[in-house]
């Protein structure tokens, strides 16, 4: 319930604390979301050429298809189980019911973001099973583990997108179509939750889970105990860890150390501060613990993922 405050008596001791934590509770509790094509269209197109100053990422999920193209700057992916960064744009493409969190906010620095969403069976139930649409049919089923593009396919594809928002709803079908199909066709992805996960997770797991998301968010800097984030979902450590295994593949303690190395990721690229400083400023207390899973998470060390970096800039 929420603290309300009486005029007529003094101020309560932390009111405005309690009250703002209470309404940042309620703004951040996810929901289904509802997509809504609009009158005469099954497609739902959205361009964003201004930078919202109140945008915030947010864990949800719908029972659309959802290919999301982000023109230049740089952010976070974070899909089902899979955390990254990227930088120059990205087109990304996220199956049915795949939880995921918002690519932008005020501090990505695109130009701009253009989403487009779709039921799968949009054109009817039985569309995917004709022999015409099986590449289609297969590039829905990589979908549900999401999918980022790059190359040529990023490049092309991401026009289209871009041009599709002003068309008329006959118009944007065809092209739509030919976006899928060069989707399907294309070599240029990257299978993001390649060790799967549960991806269609009920309500109830979903607000637990942004939650818990939310958490390490906003404490990965700090050392975040099991017995802390127990704490937080009202679970015993013991159930927590069980839970958060079966919902995501992988243990708490690796989940918080990716969201570290994805973070010290953007800040190799985009910083010259010292990799000692990215280390700490990452959340890790050992440099030479960080540079060991740093490796084992891009395949390059830190002073290597940088130069990478540079040099893609160039």
């Amino acid at each position: 319930m929420l603290i309300k405050y009486n005029p007529t008596q003094p101020i309560p001791r932390n009111f405005v604390k309690q009250r703002m934590t209470q309404t940042m509770k309620v703004l951040t509790k996810p929901a289904f979301e509802k997509i809504n094509p609009g009158f005469g269209s099954s497609i739902y197109t959205k361009r964003y050429d201004k930078v919202c100053e109140n945008k915030l990422p947010f864990w949800h999920f719908h029972p659309e298809i959802e290919i999301v193209h982000i023109e230049g700057g740089s952010g976070k992916r974070h899909i089902g189980n899979h955390l990254s960064y990227f930088n120059d744009g990205d087109l990304i493409m996220i199956g049915a019911n795949l939880p995921h969190y918002g690519f932008t906010d005020r501090l990505s620095g695109n130009k701009s973001e253009t989403i487009v969403q779709m039921k799968e069976d949009f054109m009817g139930s039985d569309y995917l099973d004709i022999p015409e649409f099986n590449d289609i049919k297969q590039l829905f089923e990589r979908a549900k583990m999401g999918i980022s593009f790059h190359g040529e396919t990023k490049a092309s594809v991401g026009r289209k997108l871009d041009e599709m928002v002003n068309m008329d709803p006959f118009h944007r079908l065809l092209s739509l179509l030919s976006i899928l199909e060069d989707l399907a066709t294309s070599t240029e992805y990257n299978i993001l939750n390649v060790e799967g996960m549960v991806l269609e997770i009920n309500r109830q797991d979903n607000i637990r889970m942004d939650k818990i998301y939310h958490y390490v968010r906003d404490h990965f800097q700090e050392p975040i105990t099991l017995e802390e984030i127990s704490h937080e979902v009202s679970m015993t450590v013991p159930s927590f860890c069980r839970y958060f295994k079966k919902i995501t593949g992988k243990t708490f303690t690796r989940f918080v150390n990716e969201y570290r190395l994805v973070h010290a990721s953007k800040l190799l690229a985009e910083k010259s501060t010292s990799i000692t400083d990215i280390c700490f400023e990452s959340g890790f207390n050992n440099f030479s613990h960080f540079n060991k899973l740093f490796k084992e998470f891009t395949g390059k060390s830190p002073s290597d993922f940088r130069k990478k970096w540079k040099y893609i800039v160039r």
